[in-house]
């Protein structure tokens, strides 16, 4: 059984999930284990909207699927991750597919891959009701698909519960896997690049839905992405990922205004402006470090423009810089954040 970590007296206030420490790694030659997530911490109140952002590889998705013990069997997992007081981290499959489903909803990344193609949708949503409700017969599961269908706006519910996934367009799709995550009113959803491949008036559609959603629901949301657009619109926080660590955390509107990492200032950077400027589009130089390949001390120095020797040595443990909590020697002294002449400012200086 899932322990419970502390009383219900001890927990007026708790988040509703508690990361600390999580790391994972893969065995590699020698017996070393190579970590795509390196002591990862992250709290989710409950109703919150936690938007988790950077690069592709930077261990974002990979560290909610360990999270929720959906890592790859060859994967080590260690750390604590606790929801509503139950350790996660070690818990029997058998629990953790209990909770799944019933209290913590999945939106994964593909649908028409995450979808079953030779059963109807109908039967999939049915499914998903069935394992968590023992006992419930096949008219009442029909009755909630077809609310849950109408609930995630698509119409003629009755009759879109006999078709298959590829009779769906890739928004319906993504619409029907909203439903099932949410078929039994979890505390908490993990939508992982739940827009990726979809067309941006979609897009729009979809992340108005999941906020619709979370406030009629009460929902925790988790929103795994790579578009700061959608973070800046949807999330009440922010988290910053790169190389497998948080380096920087903030409210939306502090993360923004005035961001205390050069790796966030170089993301805000990166999007284009839309109104007007002529400047060249900037990209953070260089790329993120493979796995296994880290650079010593601070895992971004290399693309950095503010780095100084103490970074190509030490690696910077977190800080508090008003609201933000900063992975950065130097969180407490980079310039004020105006977006005048920004991407010359990031440009890499190569100075000790």
């Amino acid at each position: 059984m899932i322990a419970d970590v502390t009383s219900e007296a001890e927990t007026i206030g708790e988040p509703l999930l508690r990361i600390r420490d999580l790391r994972v790694g893969f065995p590699a030659a020698g017996g070393s284990v190579l970590e795509a997530v390196r002591g990862l911490d992250l709290d989710l109140s409950r109703g919150e909207v936690l938007g988790i952002v950077g690069e592709s590889g930077s261990g974002k998705s990979l560290a909610m699927l360990a999270s929720l013990g959906l890592q790859a069997r060859s994967a080590v997992v260690s750390g604590s991750v606790v929801f509503k007081q139950k350790e996660l981290v070690g818990c029997p499959r058998k629990e953790m597919r209990r909770l799944r489903g019933s209290q913590i909803g999945m939106i994964f990344q593909d649908p028409l891959s995450s979808l079953n193609p030779v059963m109807t949708v109908g039967d999939q949503i049915r499914e998903a009701l069935f394992l968590h409700n023992r006992g419930l017969s096949t008219a009442k599961a029909t009755e909630r698909a077809i609310e849950l269908l109408k609930l995630v706006a698509i119409p003629q519910a009755d009759r879109r519960l006999k078709q298959y996934p590829h009779e769906f367009s890739g928004g319906m799709r993504q619409r029907v896997m909203i439903a099932m995550a949410i078929a039994n009113n979890p505390e908490l959803l993990v939508a992982d690049e739940p827009t990726t491949a979809l067309d941006v008036t979609v897009q729009a559609q979809i992340m108005r839905m999941l906020r619709e959603l979370k406030e009629k629901l009460g929902l925790a949301l988790v929103l795994i992405t790579h578009d700061l657009g959608v973070v800046a619109g949807h999330a009440d926080r922010v988290a910053v990922i790169y190389a497998g660590r948080v380096i920087e955390e903030a409210t939306v509107g502090e993360l923004f205004a005035n961001p205390r990492h050069p790796y966030t200032r170089g993301l805000i950077a990166s999007i284009p402006d839309l109104r007007g400027s002529q400047g060249k589009l900037y990209s953070i130089p260089g790329s993120a470090p493979a796995l296994g390949q880290l650079p010593p001390g601070c895992a971004f120095h290399p693309r950095c423009g503010y780095a100084k020797d103490i970074c190509r040595l030490v690696e910077p443990q977190d800080v508090r810089v008003g609201a933000h909590r900063s992975a950065c020697h130097f969180a407490a002294e980079l310039p004020a954040w105006t977006g005048v002449a920004r991407t010359e400012a990031l440009e890499p200086t190569h100075n000790g």
